[in-house]
């Protein structure tokens, strides 16, 4: 497939898509703003990432999308440095890194409902373009839309972030069926899309539910957002759970 391919699209409704983003960044805006001093240092399952750097990024990357100057500055700034994903997440995580605290936090809240307005303007434009480099995905390359990375990754990447701080400083997060159970339910979809082998998968939690495709295939039963570490990398998967989506 060559870069002018449009590869992954998105199948969440762009309406919704807009509204998982606005919530997801409320509710890791309000998990943080919970901490206590001793928990910013706290190291998470991200190699070489405290909580404070995870916040930092999560900042970097909202700010990012609701500007397009930092949209082109950040690119821009990430490609002389080498270009990719890590190098955008090391810039983003180094631009917040001065902030006090308690500017981090009202930044973060600040910055949601932004965010989320300017992916769909960004989208409505770009979403039919492709990324203009293949992506790693469970050690294959694909090529993506810009509109997968706007309108799905990202929230996915919010909410795992929101994931890896609560387990990181011992915290319940919020979950619930009318948004983490629409997150989980699209994680799953793509999942059997792309091992496309029979299966049948409960997850328990309030972001569960039931799901099957085919007969004989593989059963699965676990929580709903281990389910999701585990698909991100973040755990060991053995047979149908070896399958990678992106986070």
């Amino acid at each position: 497939m060559t870069s002018l391919a449009v590869g992954r699209t998105a199948v969440l409704d762009r309406d919704e898509a807009v509204r998982l983003a606005a919530t997801e960044y409320g509710r890791f805006a309000d998990l943080v703003a919970g901490l206590g001093p001793g928990e910013w240092a706290r190291p998470t399952d991200c190699p070489g990432w405290d909580v404070r750097a995870m916040a930092g990024h999560v900042l970097g990357m909202a700010r990012m999308v609701a500007s397009p100057g930092q949209f082109v500055r950040q690119n821009a700034a990430a490609a002389r440095a080498g270009g990719g994903v890590d190098s955008l997440t090391a810039l983003q995580v180094r631009e917040q890194a001065h902030l006090p605290v308690p500017e981090l936090v009202a930044a973060l809240a600040d910055v949601g409902p932004r965010a989320a307005r300017g992916r769909r303007r960004l989208a409505r434009v770009v979403g039919r373009l492709p990324l203009p480099e293949a992506q790693g995905v469970g050690g294959r390359r694909e090529w993506w839309s810009l509109g997968y990375l706007l309108d799905v990754v990202l929230t996915r990447d919010t909410w795992m972030h929101r994931a890896d701080v609560a387990r990181a400083t011992g915290r319940e997060p919020v979950l619930t069926p009318e948004h983490d159970g629409v997150l989980v339910a699209d994680v799953v979809r793509e999942w059997a899309q792309r091992h496309g082998r029979p299966f049948r998968l409960r997850l328990t939690g309030p972001a569960g539910g039931a799901w099957s495709a085919g007969a004989g295939g593989e059963d699965v039963e676990c929580d709903a957002v281990e389910f999701c570490r585990v698909l991100s990398g973040r755990g060991t998967g053995a047979g149908l759970l070896a399958q990678q989506v992106p986070f």
